[in-house]
């Protein structure tokens, strides 16, 4: 389900199944009842949900939860990749990130992730795998802001047209 780029022996990158930058991705989201949503990519099916005490049946993470799980994720991917490529041991890599909320307008404040490396990691490894791994794509998206449109789907003039067909 990765979209972050194919590094390659050379260091160039091209997006995760042959993507090259600016291509487009689709990510179709579709109501289930409730809070509840299932999100499709790539043939992969995610589902979100609220937790009891917000009014959702906890089917499963809210949108919130999975976007610090895709910081952390790609996060683990980078260092994992940094690692194999310097052929340094990857077993026992794990990333924990933990969030505050904010307020006015409702966002994430603040996000600590925290990188467990592997024993064996030579200290002299240890400020460049920081480097890479705080530079993946999803945390480069996060400092580097993209330009986000929220429209209608399919006619303007029929709002409630579904291009996808039934949900």
């Amino acid at each position: 389900m990765s979209s972050e780029p194919a590094i390659t022996a050379a260091g160039s990158a091209t997006a995760a199944g042959g993507r090259a930058p600016g291509e487009s991705q689709a990510v179709r989201v579709a109501h289930l009842g409730g809070d509840r949503f299932d999100i499709n990519i790539r043939g992969h099916v995610i589902r979100t949900d609220q937790p009891i005490g917000d009014g959702g049946e906890d089917t499963g993470p809210t949108p919130t939860e999975l976007f610090i799980a895709s910081l952390a994720g790609c996060v683990a991917f980078y260092a994992r990749r940094y690692l194999e490529r310097h052929a340094l041991p990857t077993e026992g890599l794990a990333v924990k990130a933990d969030f505050h909320m904010g307020s006015r307008p409702a966002r994430v404040a603040r996000i600590n992730v925290h990188l467990t490396i592997p024993d064996g990691v030579p200290s002299e490894r240890r400020e460049a795998l920081l480097a890479v791994a705080s530079h993946c794509t999803v945390h480069n998206s996060l400092t580097s802001l993209p330009e986000i449109s929220v429209a209608f789907a399919g006619n303007p003039e029929q709002p409630n047209s579904n291009p996808w067909g039934a949900a």
